[in-house]
């Protein structure tokens, strides 16, 4: 069964991506809830995970952050993770995708934001 971590301090932003991703055919995959950067790494080290989406604004550890720490750790550098953000603009989008983030999506996300940003994934 996939795995796919999904970070973001506000609940309801979480519960809205898990919906966007059950009504694009992935209610089967086992969604994990951090509310912040620091959670998620820690469940991303502590079991496999197939898919990292995450906010940039979030306590504890931010989004950019976590990024940089997942990238830097040799167990999760192939770990593909979605940027779904309030705060996006053209310089802050290349930053991450520099970074090593797989897409950048505007908030709020819809299903055929997702099904785009997913479709590769969706594949497998």
């Amino acid at each position: 069964m996939k795995r796919i971590i999904i970070a973001d301090d506000s609940t309801t932003a979480r519960m809205f991506i898990k919906r966007c991703l059950q009504i694009i055919g992935l209610g089967d995959v086992e969604m994990i809830e951090a509310e912040h950067g620091k959670e998620a790494l820690a469940a991303a080290k502590a079991q496999e995970v197939d898919l990292l989406l995450t906010d940039l604004n979030m306590p504890v550890m931010d989004g950019e952050t976590l990024i940089k720490w997942v990238k830097a750790s040799p167990k999760l550098v192939d770990l593909p993770i979605i940027v779904i953000t309030s705060a996006g603009n053209p310089a802050k989008e290349a930053q991450l995708l520099k970074l090593g983030a797989r897409r950048v999506l505007n908030k709020p996300v819809s299903p055929p934001m997702m099904m785009d940003a997913l479709a590769d994934f969706l594949d497998e």
